[in-house]
């Protein structure tokens, strides 16, 4: 299907990031984000994966990265809301994973807004349960 709206565009675009990211596709992420992103997810100096972050590839390494410090087989997500209005996206639900370093369990809900133009993501702004994470990758 073709989409025909931009709505239609951006939520095709943003279900090709969710299949990528549950691929584990970097490449494949690494061509959907834009050369630069408004990136912004809550600094979190406990969390190695938690960092500032504007280019397509440091971007889509992050996937890379929560892979490496956390137990992929643990990991969960729900997407409850999936909300479009032009080329904007927000999607809503929960998380959970364990920190391999720890062994220590982290989950909480989140929120994430995305922005696409031309189809590719322009903006990526997480929200989610830091503490309950900071907390998890502690000693």
């Amino acid at each position: 299907m073709t989409p025909t709206t931009t709505a239609d565009a951006t939520r095709a675009t943003v279900q090709k990031f969710l299949e990528l990211r549950l691929a584990g596709d970097i490449e494949g992420l690494t061509a959907l984000f834009a050369d630069k992103v408004d990136w912004m997810l809550a600094e979190n100096p406990g969390v190695p994966w938690i960092r500032p972050r504007s280019s397509a590839a440091e971007c889509a390494a992050q996937a890379a990265e929560l892979m490496e410090y956390t137990v992929p087989e643990d990991a969960r997500a729900s997407v409850d809301t999936f909300l479009v209005d032009g080329g904007d996206a927000v999607l809503m639900g929960r998380l959970a994973g364990t920190v391999r370093a720890t062994g220590k369990s982290f989950e909480g809900p989140f929120a994430l807004r995305l922005t696409v133009e031309g189809g590719r993501i322009t903006r990526h702004h997480l929200y989610e349960n830091s503490l309950s994470i900071a907390e998890a990758c502690a000693p």
